[in-house]
């Protein structure tokens, strides 16, 4: 069964940047797209960014000329380069498949954005 691991997560002062990164134990990337999502306290799961087979993204409105994502289906490994980071960004990160599978969600990765 495949498993999706996220890491990198940490505290980060305001205008800071994080590299996250989700490695799959299966060959998935290389035959779906894949999305981060993240949910914040109290918030329902939002995605953040969907990147399509051929590296091409999408990205919602609230980190958009931020954030940046890559994948490199060669080592099953997805990374999402988060730049000028806000206290609204505070959440937990996952990756999964676009749309979702319930099965896939994992443990996430904690980012909190203070000062």
């Amino acid at each position: 069964q495949v498993q999706l691991v996220e890491s990198g997560g940490g505290l980060v002062q305001p205008g800071g940047s994080l590299r996250l990164s989700c490695s799959a134990s299966g060959t998935i990337f290389s035959i779906n797209a894949m999305a981060w999502y993240r949910q914040a306290p109290g918030k329902e799961r939002e995605m953040v960014a969907v990147v399509l087979s051929r590296d091409v993204a999408n990205y919602a409105d609230s980190v958009k000329g931020r954030f940046t994502i890559s994948r490199d289906n060669a080592k099953n490994t997805m990374y999402p380069q988060m730049n000028s980071l806000k206290p609204e960004d505070t959440a937990v990160y996952y990756c999964n498949l676009f749309p979702p599978t319930i099965d896939y969600w994992g443990q996430g990765t904690q980012v909190t954005v203070s000062s």
